[in-house]
């Protein structure tokens, strides 16, 4: 995978004052829109849940193949509804 770990590589340095505070902001308005996102979407904390479950109980030795599966299972919406109701008692 090219580039892999480049964003760590990153030289700041080259960003102005300006700029790095800029990027800041950019990443603390990043990190609360998607706080607010997942709090008023409590599914995806169960459906990620769910998955990564799954993935140690069953650990399967294709990943990918096992996540695309997971994934497009056409009752994974009453599943995850279920498991909502579930959290719900």
């Amino acid at each position: 995978m090219a580039g892999k770990g480049s964003l760590a590589k990153l030289d700041v340095d080259v960003l102005s004052a300006e700029q790095q505070e800029k990027l800041q902001q950019f990443k603390i308005k990043t990190r609360i829109d998607n706080e607010h996102y997942l709090r008023s979407h409590p599914e995806v904390e169960v459906l990620i849940g769910d998955f990564l479950r799954d993935v140690l109980l069953k650990m399967p030795a294709d990943i990918r193949e096992f996540a695309a599966d997971y994934f497009t299972n056409p009752n994974l919406h009453a599943v995850i509804g279920s498991k909502m109701e579930g959290n719900m008692k």
